[in-house]
């Protein structure tokens, strides 16, 4: 990330032994035993793990129980108090622990194996017919990079909040570092409200009336090597949630309202409908003069499917919240219109998106081409808005859900609390948390997921369980990264 520093390296250090836990949950006192012996050979030129599972005798017991703060809260309205103990949490190796509290994981990423011959699968030609449950490990694979993607939205709106398409602003634009450096950033993206605040209110806060901003960037693969493994040449379309009170303005404008069709489309085509905020936010143009987020993007993909005409390639879209929403709407314009000339697929990968207009649209979507994967928490409330019912017939009908669902159970983490708050069940690290640990919908979460907790441990603090809380904070020294501290990472609300 820009501006958002990457998160320091751990230095563990040797804590008196915490036994919270009672004699009856034998698990967690193993657990704890372990972790203390552990730290206890932490100077040891290496470490030795116990291969047998025969529990150690219980620790003793204190007689009350300190609950830890967490080392970061996101701060959301949508928050509500913890009113129960934390659940007994699963048997886990200390080493395994001190793994996955790593900024990056000790062997690297998950290995990232050829696709050529089965992209065009994974990039759900088929509508990723037998690949969702369970789910495929390279579409696993594919699905969590392209949520990296849209990290990397989140830091470059986080680093210049106040950006403009303006051309002395454009020169200044720093691309974002990318978690995949194969790709290069080629063109950010601004969008534009429609909605303003009053004179007086904008005198007062002229922050909240910044009516265009940054809200994500077109980026393609500009590895030979990477071009190789993956079978073609990928575009993706990157796009962050909601950020200004502009935006969310728009997001509660829930009414229907025609989608441009094409020339040549059919009476069914033309009754398409779409969501009036997300759509005003796609096509509004700048004050200044400068385009709107759909002229951006259509003019910018046609440049680099004419840079690369005699190549394979593929467009993949991605978006959390209403980014997910504007993604859906770029994915319908494309595969109708340049994509769809130029030879090249398009895909979405949107993680907790809202719904985006009516029947008629969502058929119009998927009859030009192109392929939406909603991935949706159980417990999100976003994916629910707006209602199908809210929407009249007389106005277009009622909402409907766009391409397959990938569905995931925010309770089925080991580290997070059953009772995660609304901001947590939506947040972007989470999605990507749970795509990492899905293995199907009947199944354990996945035992050898790689994929560091560090940041989920900083963002949702509150909503991790308590034991992997407390050993965090035992396993952290540097005062910058207990709760409360200046310097600790803060994200936005998604």
């Amino acid at each position: 990330m820009s501006t958002v520093s990457a998160p320091p390296s751990l230095t563990l250090r040797r804590p008196a032994v915490r036994a919270a836990v009672s004699a009856a949950a034998p698990g967690n006192a193993t657990h704890l035993a372990n972790l203390d012996k552990l730290f206890r050979n932490r100077g040891a030129s290496s470490l030795q793990t116990t291969t047998t599972s025969t529990p150690s005798p219980p620790v003793a017991v204190e007689t009350t129980r300190r609950r830890q703060q967490p080392l970061l809260r996101l701060p959301s309205f949508l928050s509500r108090a913890k009113k129960i103990d934390d659940p007994a949490a699963p048997a886990m190796s200390p080493r395994r622990l001190e793994r996955l509290l790593q900024p990056v994981p000790p062997d690297g990423p998950s290995p990232r194996g050829n696709i050529a011959a089965s992209w065009r699968r994974l990039h759900g030609s088929d509508g990723w017919r037998g690949l969702l449950d369970p789910l495929h490990p390279d579409l696993r694979r594919e699905i969590v990079r392209y949520g990296e993607f849209v990290d990397a939205a989140y830091a470059a709106f986080l680093s210049r909040p106040d950006a403009s398409p303006s051309p002395s602003d454009r020169r200044r634009f720093a691309p974002p570092p990318l978690h995949d450096s194969t790709y290069r950033v080629t063109a950010p993206l601004f969008a534009t409200t429609s909605a303003e605040l009053p004179s007086w209110l904008a005198a007062a806060a002229p922050c909240a009336a910044q009516r265009t901003s940054l809200v994500g960037y077109v980026a393609v693969c500009d590895s030979a090597a990477e071009v190789r493994r993956m079978g073609r040449r990928d575009i993706v379309v990157a796009l962050r949630g909601t950020c200004t009170v502009l935006e969310w303005a728009e997001n509660i404008r829930a009414g229907l309202v025609p989608a441009d069709p094409s020339p040549e489309s059919s009476t069914s085509d033309a009754a398409a409908k779409v969501e009036c905020g997300f759509w005003n936010i796609y096509k509004t143009a700048g004050a200044d003069g400068s385009p709107s987020l759909s002229q951006t993007v259509v003019s910018e993909i046609r440049r680099l499917l004419e840079q690369y005409k005699d190549e394979e390639v593929s467009i993949t879209v991605t978006g959390h919240s209403l980014g997910a929403a504007l993604a859906v709407l770029i994915a319908d314009e494309l595969a109708g219109g340049v994509a769809r000339h130029a030879g090249a697929p398009v895909a979405v990968f949107s993680f907790g998106g809202p719904r985006v207009g009516n029947r008629a649209f969502a058929s119009r979507v998927e009859a030009r081409g192109a392929s939406v994967l909603r991935v949706v928490n159980a417990h999100d409330v976003v994916p629910r808005f707006p209602p199908r019912v809210l929407a009249l017939p007389a106005a277009g009908g009622s909402y409907a859900d766009v391409g397959r669902e990938l569905r995931l159970d925010s309770r089925a983490s080991p580290f997070l609390r059953p009772d995660a708050d609304a901001a947590c069940c939506h947040d972007l690290e989470a999605y990507i948390h749970l795509v990492d640990g899905f293995l199907g919908s009947h199944c354990p979460f996945r035992d050898n997921a790689k994929r560091s907790i560090l940041r989920l441990v900083k963002n949702q603090g509150g909503n991790v369980k308590q034991l992997y809380m407390s050993k965090a904070k035992d396993m952290l020294v540097d005062g910058a990264d207990m709760p409360g501290a200046a310097s600790t990472v803060v994200e936005c609300v998604h």
